[in-house]
């Protein structure tokens, strides 16, 4: 397989990762008249802090999710190629991708983040996480097959399992789906299951601190605490997860919580990239950079948002907050650093401007920090709506995205809680069987071997 992009003479611009940082990039290079190709796995950008929504059945998928080829239809400078990056090879300005080889003249690292199962395999295996619209989906499938399973299984024991909601990880993402469980538990369920016993319905937030949104102000965290305890979320601090078996979730002091539905939103780590020398990976599996977004020793490489993290910035010794607007303030400054460096002038360093942040607790409550103000409550709430409908992007699905809010706020009988498993055709299975297999019989890393060998021959014959 090939890109099958000509070079037509063009400085080329390789950008992996169509995410906030990665899209704002590409959007401020497409009239540089350099050549840029962005690579995603997937076709279509997402629009992550509303992913939520779609796990809970509250929004479609195609409301916040965008085509790639849809956003740059207009842009005959800009190429998107539906690829995982393999490995790179800083040495030829070579990347290896699931479809081919492509060269760079600039390489741009970012693909984001995922989920953080802190080294804990059993439970990455066990856990759902809920990172990216797909995983979402299947979150969505399977907390409604379960409330199905709970009608008609055969012992209270199963069906208390099935129940039982546990979500890891006090964070924005964690806060906002356990309002929105408790949101279905009240509003949704009595109408839909008449028959089923919604006391029996229980939803467990644990927090491994002693907060709940430990990035934002205490009283902020206060207050969401306060929201989630009277919507009747069981909410457990300073508790550590340490393993899931036999349907039951166990802690650190030997207490147990029985459930099928295990939700895992404990923390993000950067994507890693096969290869790279492990000395330029910091904190969180993030590839280091310096202060104008470089990875050091790697000529025109850069890394922007969740993937680095940037050393030198005092107010943020341990790195930028993981946040979409670092991501898309690093993407807007870059693209002019790039074009700066085609010019020949000096780059200028990155300082992150914090506009703030926010988290929703349910349909009219959430709590909002600013730099010089705390806003909790439905004025927080309204705020919210109004920042994410701003930077949502394409016109047509900000109305989409408005009607439903609209309409989701006053009914909630709506037509969206349906159980899908799609089918991937045979086509599509060979195809992945094929990538898998040659995802370490690249050409470029037979011949880095074969290099290595006539450099050290005492340690290709041991």
């Amino acid at each position: 397989m090939s890109l099958n992009i000509d070079r037509n003479g063009k400085k080329r611009v390789v950008i992996v990762g169509g995410g906030f940082g990665g899209l704002k990039l590409a959007n401020k290079l497409r009239h540089s008249g350099m050549q840029i190709i962005l690579i995603d796995k997937n076709d279509y950008h997402q629009f992550q802090p509303l992913i939520y929504q779609v796990a809970s059945a509250g929004m479609e998928p195609s409301s916040i999710s965008f085509p790639f080829r849809r956003i740059f239809k207009n842009n005959h400078n800009v190429y998107f190629r539906m690829a995982e990056v393999r490995c790179i090879f800083p040495d030829k300005k070579i990347i290896q991708t699931s479809i081919g080889k492509v060269d760079y003249d600039y390489l741009v690292f970012a693909a984001g983040a995922t989920t953080n199962y802190y080294g804990n395999k059993h439970i990455a295996e066990e856990a759902m996480p809920m990172k990216n619209v797909a995983e979402a989906m299947g979150l969505q499938n399977a907390i409604l097959a379960n409330l199905e399973r709970s009608i008609t299984c055969a012992t209270d024991k199963e069906r208390q399992e099935l129940l039982n909601f546990v979500i890891v990880g006090g964070g924005a993402t964690g806060v906002e789906i356990a309002g929105v469980l408790s949101e279905m538990k009240k509003s949704i369920i009595p109408h839909d299951y008449p028959e089923m016993d919604d006391s029996l319905i229980n939803i467990y937030l644990i927090e491994a601190s002693s907060k709940l949104l430990s990035a934002m102000s205490p009283a902020a965290s206060q207050k969401a605490e306060e929201f989630l305890r009277r919507m009747g979320v069981n909410i457990l601090l300073n508790k550590k997860v340490m393993d899931y078996k036999d349907h039951k979730v166990i802690l650190q002091d030997g207490s147990e919580i029985a459930t099928r539905t295990f939700i895992w939103v404990s923390g993000i780590a950067g994507v890693s990239i096969t290869n790279m020398d492990p000395s330029m990976i910091g904190h969180g599996g993030r590839i280091k950079v310096d202060q104008f977004n470089r990875v050091p020793g790697m000529e025109n490489v850069f890394s922007i948002g969740d993937q680095c993290i940037m050393s030198g910035d005092e107010a943020f010794p341990k790195g930028h907050p993981q946040l979409a607007q670092v991501a898309i303030q690093q993407g807007k400054l870059l693209a002019k650093n790039i074009c700066r460096l085609e010019k020949g002038k000096e780059l200028k360093p990155f300082h992150y401007k914090n506009l703030g942040s926010m988290a929703t607790v349910g349909r009219n409550k959430a709590v909002a920090d600013f730099k010089k103000i705390r806003i909790q409550g439905f004025v927080a709430w309204l705020l919210w709506l109004f920042v994410h409908l701003r930077s949502i992007l394409g016109v047509r699905n900000k109305v989409v995205v408005l009607l439903n809010w609209v309409w989701n706020y006053f009914n909630y009988n709506q037509s969206l809680r349906m159980i899908f498993y799609p089918k991937k055709a045979k086509v599509e299975k060979e195809r992945e069987a094929r990538e898998a297999v040659t995802h370490w019989g690249d050409d470029l890393l037979k011949e880095e071997k074969k290099e290595e060998s006539k450099e050290s021959p005492t340690t290709a014959k041991a």
